[in-house]
């Protein structure tokens, strides 16, 4: 090339080469319309759940305040020990509703701190859609050493997962609550919201959402049932159905436990007729609408001496109409015999 052949070479513009910025990823997780086919599919179950739950909904409705406390923390207890079970940290609910009063209880302590944390959100406490606060999590910029904390995301991580996770949860809308469930949990373990081995906070949350429009619930119970739901994987059209007879089931079930309950403190009050005095009668109410109590708790609650609950619930014990949870001589602990 001659030097004045520069004058006329025409220089083509370079190709931008650098890598693309990265961009957020919007492909969805799960697919709302498999979810939609398949509730098209179960309207039988569906109706057989929502009449199920809507009975036991109204019979907790029609209960005293405390009474009703009483019953949806016993319903509570069961649900968390089924839940740890499904889990394979299992504790009794006796163990748990020991550890709640500061009682004697030899268990593993991460599963009770799991039971603690799941009965507290199935009663109630905590607005389920802040999962900050649900989880009971602090924001943090960094993952710790602490075990429990680098097991899952945190900082901005966790911020992006709960954000992708409500906006996945969006295209979910067109499902009834019930039928939610089984996509939310799928979800969750998608979005890794928690540890791969705790499940039980999948199905806190799920259990807490699909309450949501009953008058007395807070949470939709599945008892034992709940162990073949609360891990599935799969088609929705075979997940649905097992989750809504689930449902289903625990509804019944929790209903029929809460009527034994009821025929139990009437049969007793009938055996402790002969007993003088009202205080028999008032230490069945209280047994009735607590799960467990102490012999102080009694004493509070019926407004006796220390002393006469002592002889009291010695002597009903006796009767096969108490039983005793503790199977010791100190910090005893009292239930209904139903």
């Amino acid at each position: 090339m001659e030097p004045g052949d520069l004058d006329n070479l025409s220089i083509e513009p370079v190709e931008d080469w650098s890598p693309p910025l990265p961009q957020a990823d919007h492909t969805p997780l799960i697919d709302p319309r498999k979810w939609q086919r398949a509730q098209e599919m179960s309207v039988t179950e569906l109706a057989d759940a929502a009449m199920a739950v809507g009975r036991l909904d109204a019979m907790l409705g029609d209960m005293s305040g405390t009474d009703r406390d009483g019953a949806i923390r016993r319903l509570a207890l069961t649900e968390v020990e089924a839940m740890l079970w499904a889990q394979g940290t299992p504790l009794r609910r006796e163990e748990i509703g020991r550890d709640l009063m500061d009682a004697r209880a030899d268990a593993d302590l991460e599963a009770m701190r799991q039971a603690r944390w799941a009965l507290r959100r199935l009663e109630g406490a905590t607005v389920p859609p802040d999962l900050r606060a649900f989880l009971g999590l602090h924001r943090s910029e960094f993952t710790g050493l602490a075990q429990d904390v680098a097991r899952r995301a945190a900082g901005h991580d966790l911020d992006e997962a709960i954000a992708g996770f409500h906006e996945q949860n969006e295209r979910l809308a067109g499902l009834h609550a019930f039928c939610r469930g089984p996509a939310l949990r799928t979800l969750w373990r998608l979005s890794d919201l928690s540890p791969p081995d705790t499940p039980i906070e999948a199905a806190v949350w799920t259990a807490r959402q699909m309450a949501i429009g009953t008058e007395a619930l807070t949470f939709l119970p599945m008892g034992l049932h709940g162990r073949a739901v609360w891990t599935d994987s799969g088609d929705p059209a075979r997940r649905l159905p097992n989750h809504l007879a689930a449902l289903t089931l625990g509804a019944t079930e929790a209903r029929i436990h809460l009527l034994r309950l009821r025929d139990w403190a009437a049969e007793a009050k009938l055996r402790t007729a002969r007993i003088k005095g009202q205080n028999p009668a008032r230490v069945i109410d209280a047994l009735a609408a607590h799960p467990l109590m102490s012999t102080a708790m009694v004493e509070q609650a019926t407004g006796t001496s220390r002393d006469t609950s002592e002889r009291l619930l010695a002597r009903m014990h006796r009767m096969g109409i108490v039983r005793e949870v503790t199977g010791t001589k100190r910090f005893r602990l009292w239930a209904a015999a139903a």
